[in-house]
């Protein structure tokens, strides 16, 4: 009777281990069919939306004027802003709005052991841009308006102890950021896509349902948008969380109708179309 206790116990602990490595491996991102609500209402999309929003593509074809975020403070002077991490110089700019999901992200990390972060690039001015691309050239940096880091949604972040290729903090942040809505830009096997070579380091904030669908298909940015652009329109729960994500093309100012009493974002691809995200 002992025996069968304890091997009756051995396999109840085997299951709730096997439940929690599931719990913290699994995305639980769940694609589902298009549903068709009773009610809708509309939604204005001016042409001017193409260029705003968390999801603009910004690489060598593709520039910006300004930055996507009006928020962008310097982190040093600004202390109470920063989390658990170091900043490699008193210079570092970053929106607040992004500063706040970073160190949601750390404290996580920090959760799981891993606490070595600093920041070492952040938002740069257009004049910062255009200088550092006229010392550097063009096979380490772009023209401003050319470069993510004059979005105000992405950041270069390094670990105090090695390099983000090596580190467990570039390992944590490659397995993981999806989960606060940040991709790595520009993975290792993706050169061809994005142009850019390998960077452990930068990171972009897009938001969930985005970073986890990205994560999940093994998608670039310039890879989602085309994904989005073909497909129209998907479905997904993703953390329990129903999404609903359109992709529409737009020349001028439109009408689009949505699900009612619904929340949504907008924003542009930069390139000529506005991904609305429909959630409950």
């Amino acid at each position: 009777m002992k025996k069968s206790r304890l091997f009756l116990y051995i396999i109840i602990i085997g299951i709730v281990v096997a439940i929690m490595w599931y719990d913290k491996n699994n995305k639980s991102i769940v694609y589902i069919e298009q549903t068709h609500e009773e009610g809708e209402e509309p939604l204005q999309i001016d042409v001017e939306d193409i260029h705003r929003g968390e999801l603009l593509l910004v690489n060598e074809e593709h520039g910006i004027e300004k930055s996507a975020k009006t928020d962008i403070v310097n982190l040093f002077e600004n202390k109470h802003l920063i989390g658990d991490y170091g900043l490699i110089d008193n210079k570092i700019k970053l929106s607040k709005e992004i500063t706040t999901y970073f160190n949601k992200m750390i404290e996580a990390a920090k959760k799981d052991g891993v606490n070595n972060f600093l920041i070492s690039s952040g938002y740069r001015e257009f004049q910062e841009q255009t200088k550092l691309y006229q010392e550097m050239g063009k096979d380490y940096a772009l023209p401003a308006g050319f470069s993510e880091h004059q979005l105000g949604l992405a950041l270069d972040v390094g670990s105090s102890v090695g390099s983000m290729a090596e580190a467990e903090e570039g390992v944590w942040i490659a397995e993981n950021a999806w989960r606060f809505g940040f991709v790595l830009r520009y993975p290792e096997d993706k050169k061809a896509i994005t142009g850019i070579g390998y960077e452990p380091w930068h990171i972009r904030y897009v938001s969930k349902p985005h970073s986890a669908i990205m994560y999940d298909k093994d998608f670039v940015l310039e890879e989602y948008l085309d994904f989005l652009r073909e497909k129209k329109q998907i479905s997904m729960t993703v953390d329990g969380e129903n999404y609903n994500i359109r992709y529409y093309s737009v020349s001028k100012s439109m009408t689009v109708n949505i699900p009612k009493n619904h929340n949504y974002t907008i924003s542009g691809d930069n390139v000529g179309g506005v991904i609305v995200t429909v959630y409950d």
